[in-house]
């Protein structure tokens, strides 16, 4: 079921510094910030050849980024993306297996104009896993 990583997100309290930590420091390709009101979060990419890392700030005091960052200050892994073929099927195979998806079951569009779903942490051994339609 489960395909390519897409990406592996970390949540940082300053989008700007994580930025150019990784654009000045590391040397890599990022991508312009993005604001997704709809999961309450702004998103810049770090391009890498195999995968990406998104880094998640919150948006707004509502954010579930703003609830991870008063545990964990400085930030730190928030989830980790696996892309599947069909996201309809996968989800409907996860609930069969006794897996908890978030919210209310439907695929919302992700940053990358994509369907999205989360699985609960706790199913999957403390890692918030969202997949998304290859």
């Amino acid at each position: 079921m489960l395909g390519r990583v897409n990406h592996i997100a970390i949540a940082v309290p300053d989008l700007a510094a994580a930025t150019a930590a990784y654009r000045d420091t590391l040397g890599a390709a990022v991508s312009q910030p993005q604001a997704l009101p709809e999961h309450g979060v702004t998103v810049v990419f770090v391009e890498l050849p195999n995968t990406k890392v998104e880094l998640l700030q919150p948006l707004g005091d509502t954010s579930p980024i703003a609830a991870f960052l008063e545990k964990n200050p400085s930030g730190g892994m928030h989830h980790i993306c696996y892309e599947v073929d069909d996201i309809l099927l996968a989800r409907d195979r996860l609930l069969e297996a006794g897996a908890r998806v978030l919210g209310d079951g439907q695929p919302k569009t992700g940053a990358h104009g994509k369907p999205v779903l989360f699985l609960h942490p706790k199913d999957f051994f403390g890692t918030l896993i969202e997949l998304e339609q290859a």
